[in-house]
Parts: C-alpha cells; sequence; structure tokens
C-alpha cells in the first residue's frame, strides 16, 4: 500500500507519520511539506491514500487532492486540520475521513475503515509500468534485476500480455536475430533463472508461468499499465505520453500501435 502525508508544518507533519507507521507498519510511506513535492510523487508512483493538511501556503489541500484525483482516480482521501468547519468542503470532492489534529493511530486505524478504494498492504503486490521506460515495482519499491537482460526478458514476456513465448522466441528478440549456440542457450537459462529468483524473493514469483521450452507471465497477478490502456482504462489511456518501453527497440512496434490506437 502506497500512502502519503502533507502537511507544510514539521509538528504535525512528524505526528501523522507515527501514527501512519504504527497504525500500517507495512505500508511505503511518502512525506511531504509541499503540495509540489507530492504531486512530482503521484505522477510517479500510484498513491493509494493521501493525508492532506487543508490549510497550507499556495495550494491548500481541497486543491491538492483534485490534483491528486486527477492523476490517480482510486486515491483515498483523508484530511487532517486543527479547525472542523471545513468538514463540508472535505466531504464535497468525496473524502474517505476528516481527521483534526493532533492525529492519533486510534484515528487513521478508523478511517482505514472507510476507504471507497480498499487496497491490499499484503507484500508481493506487484505495479508494472511500461510508459516511458520499463520499471517493476514491489509494493511501490523498484524491483533490482541483477543483470539488465534479465529486466529485458520480463518486459518482453510482458509486452505478449500471458501469451506463451518459445525459448527460441525470446532468446531471437533480445540478442537481436544472433546466431544460436550452447553459450547463448546457457545464459538464457541463467537469465531464466535469475528472473525467478528475482520475483520470488519478492514473493512475487506467481508473475511467472513455465513450461517445458516455453514461458509467459500471468496477468491477472499483477497490474500493468498496457493492459489497463488496453481496457481502455482512463488513467492508464491519460499516462500515455508517446512512449513505450522506450529503452528497447523491439518495442517500437508495439508503441505504434499504441499510437494508431489513439487516432
Amino acid at each position: 500500500m502506497n500512502i502519503i502525508a502533507v502537511d507544510d508544518e514539521h509538528f504535525a507533519l512528524t505526528k501523522i507519520e507515527a501514527a501512519v507507521k504504527e497504525t500500517l507498519p507495512n505500508c511505503a510511506l511518502s512525506c511531504f511539506d509541499t503540495p509540489s513535492g507530492a504531486i512530482s510523487h503521484a505522477r510517479e508512483y500510484s498513491v493509494d491514500v493521501a493525508f492532506l493538511d487543508i490549510e497550507m501556503g499556495g495550494m491548500n489541500g481541497l486543491q491538492l487532492a483534485k490534483r491528486l484525483k486527477d492523476i490517480y482516480s482510486k486515491t483515498n482521501i483523508i484530511f487532517t486540520t486543527g479547525y472542523s468547519h471545513y468538514a463540508l468542503d472535505a466531504y464535497s470532492i468525496h473524502a474517505c475521513g476528516y481527521l483534526l489534529k493532533p492525529v492519533t493511530s486510534e484515528a487513521v486505524l478508523e478511517a482505514m475503515d472507510y476507504l471507497h478504494h480498499p487496497v491490499k498492504s499484503t507484500r508481493g503486490s506487484i505495479r508494472v509500468r511500461t510508459f516511458g521506460n520499463f520499471e517493476v515495482f514491489i509494493d511501490e519499491k523498484p524491483l533490482r534485476f541483477t543483470r539488465s537482460k534479465t529486466k529485458e526478458l520480463f518486459a518482453y514476456l510482458i509486452m505478449r500480455n500471458g501469451s506463451w513465448c518459445s525459448n527460441k522466441e525470446i532468446v531471437s528478440v533480445i540478442w537481436d536475430n544472433a546466431v544460436d549456440s550452447p553459450a547463448l542457450q546457457s545464459h538464457y537459462r541463467n537469465l531464466v533463472s535469475d528472473l525467478t529468483r528475482a520475483l520470488k524473493s519478492a514473493d512475487a514469483e506467481d508473475a511467472l508461468r513455465k513450461q517445458s521450452g516455453y514461458l509467459a507471465v500471468a496477468p491477472e497477478n499483477f497490474s500493468c499499465d498496457l493492459y489497463d490502456f488496453c481496457a481502455a482504462a482512463p488513467d492508464a489511456v491519460n499516462s500515455y505520453m508517446g512512449e513505450f518501453m522506450s529503452q528497447y527497440s523491439w518495442a517500437e512496434f508495439t508503441n505504434a500501435y499504441l499510437e494508431k490506437m489513439l487516432q
């Protein structure tokens, strides 16, 4: 679960941080003392829950909430303030909660029971980003691959959207039609083992399927902006800016297809 807290007062922000960590020790929590920092973070990571101070200089919490919702419509908004008279304004933009300062762990726990968009907090939640450069996030933290080719292997399987891919096909693509050889096949087997270990270390091994001579991903076991785009999800469509897996030349044909879909 990816959570942010935003407050321009240091003391109030530390109180919210402590309350959230006590209540949700396994969440990914990021704290910001400016709305701009929160917006930049939200553009990079899908924010599940946002604790927002209402009274802030420049952009207030109500305005920030609308910006966050524009970026990711399923962000749950919980306002924090020292004044009760903002309650009607808060609920007018479908906030999930309205907490008076100082925020306590008990108040956070109660607010989490009333989220409009329930989210999972378990370890192993996978999010794949294909627009721009290809990246994989486990519980909103980047998954590290020990080899760049391991990451490329997973990227190609993601692009194939659950279709079974033969070992020969994969080797031909990620080594750019190199001449097959026992050494190349050995290197490929090492990549498959490396990918399996990387996913298993993050409790996310169910993202990969194997059968003799073939590999595929299990799309139902993770989220992916490409798959959401193909399903016409507004958030995914709006996030596509004309770039798809930019670091891989073999992805250019898919990028052209995505651009055509928008025409």
